[in-house]
């Protein structure tokens, strides 16, 4: 299932389009200062995804106030783009999951489809397992699990809380773990929540 999650084409342009949603709403909320928010995107080289992701996923959606004094730039929470991690988000999630699995099979499929090295792969599974459980993201939005999921077992533990299938499961988990995205937009946590079933930096 992992492994064919990495190579859907639909679920990279349903992606696409959460993140053009989630900017609109940064957009049409404006700045802080009252100002219009302007398309401002910045170039992006992902690794990971299939070979068609298309012009889309060379650049991350961004904005910048209008106004002469403040030009602040506001980023919105991202479901393709986890921070500045050079490998989407798809594949820190699934790679990090399959790397749980018992079968070693699995993990030489992984290095097969992504080239992904094992100091990579502990270094995200680090990333899950102690910055992301550390921070107050984590903390505040843990309690929306009942039983608690267990830090040793994410990212998997996360995702197996999701209804739904592959997809559904992976689409949820980015909308919840989206507002740890962005440092420049107030209001991620509010843009993100009502819209995910009952989730700085390693590269």
């Amino acid at each position: 299932m992992y492994t064919t999650l990495l190579g859907d084409g639909k679920l990279y342009e349903l992606l696409w389009w959460i993140d053009v949603d989630l900017a609109a709403r940064a957009r049409s909320a404006g700045c802080d200062c009252g100002g219009v928010l302007h398309r401002a995107n910045y170039p992006r080289k992902p690794r990971g995804g299939p070979g068609d992701l298309g012009a889309q996923y060379e650049y991350r959606l961004s904005l910048c106030c209008a106004t002469d004094g403040c030009r602040k730039r506001v980023t919105p929470p991202s479901v393709r783009f986890l921070g500045r991690k050079v490998y989407l988000a798809t594949v820190v999630v699934l790679a990090c999951a399959m790397r749980q699995g018992p079968t070693p099979t699995r993990v030489a499929r992984l290095h097969q489809l992504l080239g992904v090295g094992e100091c990579t792969l502990r270094r995200w599974r680090k990333w899950w397992q102690e910055i992301f459980c550390e921070g107050s993201f984590w903390r505040t939005g843990r309690a929306r699990f009942m039983p608690p999921v267990t830090t040793a077992t994410l990212p998997l533990g996360l995702w197996e809380r999701f209804a739904g299938d592959g997809p559904d499961r992976l689409r949820d988990l980015l909308r919840f773990v989206a507002p740890i995205t962005t440092m420049t937009c107030p209001r991620a946590a509010r843009m993100s929540e009502g819209e995910v079933s009952p989730a700085e930096d390693a590269y």
